[in-house]
């Protein structure tokens, strides 16, 4: 192997282990990636989750900066070597890519790669991914390929528990799903009884009061005092079911975790590039977190529908004991104040009255051609 055996043994064995302490899926392919590079001691590594469509529904890199993946663009097309990986499911080791006859070109932000070295990463017949490396850091004479075939040996083993972490982390990611919408089904029925009968009964009480006002003020008074309530016994039916349903992920994970996948999401779903940073956030009563994240959904909900930007950027950083939340995007902006006079707000009412609702403050900085930032402050318990 490329390294010496003692310490080639223990960085596969850290690496696999690394592997399966994640559950989520993404997480899963960033340390596959990070593993594979640094194992083998290459300048690039990525590995790509193909789509039904002739793309990549999830494309993961190492050894390439935030702001040279955005110069990239949008994410590559199943072709050339990619292509081959999956579609004819062996490994590919090659001296220079660029000469390969299936080389196809790359954008021109690309980094230039040579050595190469990928293979698909299998489930029995699936193929889950392309895992590949390029620019082996070593001496090598001049066409010939820095990856050894001790190196495809050690990433084709890296490649057999990388199918089995992506497995069990989708696997866990669907039952995550089906327990959320099966909890999600059983509040609806009972939302549905409860409100439904709370409803019945008031507007046979309210038809009662009607028919008494005239001959009997009296009862009519009562029956009113009824009615009221029990609208109010359904409203608090409708509170409390909505915050049954506050957002799973928040209650296992917290918000920064929360916020960095759902961040993680879009960013792939989205042509603009959506990237999430967090500054040591403690954890916050329940009822500002929901705040904070529907603010955020809000907020990242207008950047990437209206903006028309390339860039939205989601900050969380702590401020006394409570916490900032900043969405900012480089698109076309905004008057607010003429949005407001022509009676489109944008979910602003919505966003500032959900600030407020915990104590907190919620302001929109926009300008025509300017971005727009929406920051949101809430105070710690």
């Amino acid at each position: 192997m490329s390294h010496g055996p003692r310490s080639g043994l223990a960085a596969v064995s850290s690496a696999l282990l690394a592997m399966s302490r994640h559950l989520e899926v993404r997480d899963v392919l960033k340390t596959i990636v990070a593993s594979a590079r640094d194992l083998l001691d290459a300048q690039y590594a990525a590995l790509g989750v193909p789509d039904d469509h002739g793309g990549f529904a999830q494309f993961v890199v190492d050894g390439i900066s935030d702001e040279q993946w955005k110069a990239i663009g949008p994410l590559p097309r199943r072709h050339g070597i990619l292509a081959a990986m999956l579609d004819d499911a062996a490994p590919q080791r090659l001296a220079d890519v660029r000469r390969d006859p299936r080389f196809e070109g790359w954008p021109s932000a690309h980094p230039d790669l040579a050595d190469f070295l990928g293979l698909p990463i299998r489930d029995g017949d699936e193929v889950l991914g392309a895992l590949f490396l390029a620019n082996k850091n070593c001496p090598k004479p001049e066409g010939a390929c820095g990856f050894t075939e001790d190196d495809e040996e050690l990433l084709g083993i890296l490649a057999q528990h990388a199918a089995i972490a992506l497995t069990n982390a989708r696997l866990y990611e669907r039952s995550r799903e089906l327990t959320i919408a099966e909890e999600r089904s059983r509040l609806a029925h009972e939302l549905h009884d409860a409100v439904s009968q709370k409803l019945f009964s008031l507007r046979l009480t309210a038809q009662a009061a009607a028919r008494l006002v005239d001959r009997d003020p009296a009862r009519a008074k009562g029956e009113l005092q009824q009615v009221a309530e029990l609208a109010a016994e359904a409203a608090d039916e409708l509170r409390a079911a909505v915050v049954e349903l506050r957002p799973a992920a928040l209650d296992e994970d917290g918000l920064v975790a929360t916020l960095r996948t759902q961040v993680q999401v879009l960013d792939r779903a989205h042509s603009a590039r959506v990237t999430f940073t967090g500054h040591g956030v403690r954890a916050l009563p329940a009822a500002q977190e929901e705040a904070v994240l529907r603010v955020a959904q809000e907020a990242l909900h207008n950047a990437l529908r209206h903006s028309g930007g390339t860039h939205v950027d989601v900050t969380l950083e702590r401020r006394g004991n409570g916490a900032v939340l900043r969405v900012g995007d480089d698109g076309g902006g905004f008057d607010p104040h003429a949005v407001r006079r022509a009676g489109r707000h944008l979910g602003l009412v919505s966003m500032r009255d959900r600030a407020s609702g915990v104590g907190g403050r919620l302001t929109v900085e926009s300008a025509p051609g300017k971005g727009t930032t929406v920051e949101m402050e809430v105070p710690g318990g």
